[in-house]
């Protein structure tokens, strides 16, 4: 009877132990189940936003060819330029490079960086356009300033940028801040003040177009 009984407390030991180890695998199958879920979930959420990025990522470099383009054909308009974006991804991210492209009456085409081929003008106008792009795609508050940013531009082709950045303002609703010493950039202003140091402050006078 002992010998009985010994065996019957080994059985009812090794049946718990099986059934504790038959429950800890099932707890563990649902967990792999609901993990393997998971993964399927958030690889197809990273699908759908990797694409909506894309989305706006070629929205976004469209509308900067766009403005590029049109802006430096409007300033530069004896140049026939311009402007082509080229995206390189590599290991997930997205790179992207303007190209300047300069179609000459002979038919033959020139292209590179436009601080390396065209100088600062070019450079100078492309880099303010590219701020407007940013501040319009990224809806933030409509305001550019530029603080003696355009000083790079030659003479002839000022009252062009001028006429450009107000045309702009007039359309996408922004506020353009300018700070030059450039009286043809002052001809092109709503509003336009002189400032003049005074000890240690500075006046303010409003003065016309024509001033």
């Amino acid at each position: 009877m002992s010998v009985y009984k010994g065996l019957r407390e080994d059985y009812i030991r090794t049946k718990a132990l099986i059934d504790t180890h038959k429950k800890q695998q099932e707890e563990l199958l649902e967990q792999v189940l609901f993990l393997s879920h998971r993964t399927d979930v958030l690889d197809k959420t990273c699908s759908v936003l990797r694409g909506l990025i894309d989305v706006e990522m070629v929205a976004n470099i469209t509308t900067a060819e766009t403005l590029l383009t049109e802006g430096l054909q409007h300033i530069f308009d004896d140049l026939n330029l311009s402007v082509r974006a080229d995206t390189n991804i590599q290991r997930g991210k997205v790179s992207v490079d303007f190209v300047t492209v300069q179609e000459h009456t002979t038919g033959v085409v020139t292209e590179g960086s436009s601080i390396d081929v065209y100088g600062g003008s070019v450079a100078t106008v492309q880099s303010t356009l590219l701020r407007i792009v940013v501040l319009t795609r990224r809806n933030l508050r409509p305001l550019l300033l530029l603080d003696e940013s355009l000083s790079a531009v030659a003479e002839r082709y000022v009252p062009r940028v001028g006429n450009f950045l107000r045309t702009l303002s007039e359309k996408l609703g922004l506020d353009i801040l300018v700070v030059t010493h450039n009286p043809t950039l002052v001809e092109q202003a709503d509003v336009a003040y002189r400032i003049k140091k005074v000890k240690d402050s500075a006046t303010f006078t409003k003065i016309g177009r024509s001033q």
